[in-house]
């Protein structure tokens, strides 16, 4: 994570409007702000961080899920390899929104268990401060940046670490519910077209509208994920879900019907951290003992696209590696 701390007090400043209402609403009380740093040298960090938990020094590919890249050509995973001096492995990006590490987990456990690949570094990382509007302090509000990563590796079916089938989905038909309609091709286009057209470069969500459907969308996936997988409600110990907003992941807990420890929250100290917050938050989980071997664990997540996605798995004895500041 960025060693910077942006706190409501410092973000509202000498509005009427400030901490209490922030966190009321979405329970977000600190964020981290990546100064200087973009999204590749925060992958690097979380991604070193994965091959020293693993105990290895080399991977058969690269994958990185991101929906702020630090330019639109190359890809990032492929300087993410190199700075990781993993050599000229396959290395390509994935731009899933907030469902991204989701995503990633599909498609990388899908590389594997074709024959592929051996062994695959999964890294989500985003400075999503980046594409905020400075004068939308609402935006800036729910949203920080940050990286998580993790090594991937062949295994056995059902055993701890072994990912249940995955649920994946999308929506295209609401995709302008959350966008940055600048800097693709549609926009320069219609510029290069005609003179006064111009599209926004930064990020705008309908947060009512997508809050709705959040908590509609990931109940459904976690079910589907967890009957694919033979499992019961009843069955799972903990729920990691895309750290959106608390109000998502209470009313999560309310319509699955789980306690609210077994929700497994940052949201707090961290915000809305986009594809990299299912990951960072399982890196903290671990490292701090709450993700321990042999509890059943779902993760779940939702975002634009629209898009989402989620699996279950058997927590293993893995060494984690969690970098705060």
């Amino acid at each position: 994570m960025p060693p910077r701390v942006l706190t409501n007090a410092e973000l509202c400043g000498q509005r009427p409007i400030g901490d209490e209402w922030i966190r009321e609403r979405t329970g977000v009380a600190s964020r981290r702000i990546a100064d200087g740093e973009a999204t590749v040298d925060l992958a690097v960090r979380a991604g070193r961080h994965a091959l020293t938990a693993a105990g290895v020094s080399a991977v058969d590919a690269v994958v990185l899920t991101t929906i702020s890249p630090d330019r639109l050509l190359p890809a990032g995973a492929p300087e993410v390899a190199a700075r990781l001096g993993l050599g000229t492995v396959p290395a390509f990006d994935l731009a899933s929104g907030c469902s991204g590490f989701l995503y990633g987990l599909g498609v990388a456990s899908s590389m594997i268990t074709a024959g592929a690949f051996d062994r695959v570094l999964l890294v989500a990382s985003d400075v999503f401060s980046a594409f905020l509007d400075p004068g939308d302090w609402l935006m800036s509000a729910i949203f920080g940046d940050g990286a998580g990563a993790a090594v991937l590796c062949a295994g056995g079916a059902g055993a701890p670490g072994a990912f249940g089938p995955f649920d994946l989905g999308s929506d295209g038909a609401q995709a302008d519910l959350l966008e940055i309609p600048g800097g693709g091709a549609r926009a320069r286009k219609r510029i290069l077209a005609g003179p006064g057209a111009t599209f926004s470069p930064y990020f705008r969500m309908d947060g009512p509208a997508v809050r709705k459907q959040a908590v509609v969308g990931m109940c459904d996936s976690v079910t589907r994920a967890l009957e694919r997988a033979g499992w019961r409600l009843g069955d799972l110990d903990l729920l990691v879900a895309h750290q959106a907003n608390q109000r998502i992941l209470d009313g999560l807990a309310a319509e699955l019907g789980l306690a609210p420890g077994q929700v497994l929250s940052h949201i707090e100290t961290y915000g809305n951290a986009a594809a990299a917050s299912v990951p960072v938050l399982l890196a903290q989980a671990a490292a701090a003992g709450t993700l321990s071997p042999g509890l059943r664990v779902a993760l779940t997540a939702y975002g634009a696209g629209l898009a989402w996605g989620s699996t279950t798995l058997v927590w293993p004895g893995v060494r984690a590696v969690a970098e705060d500041g």
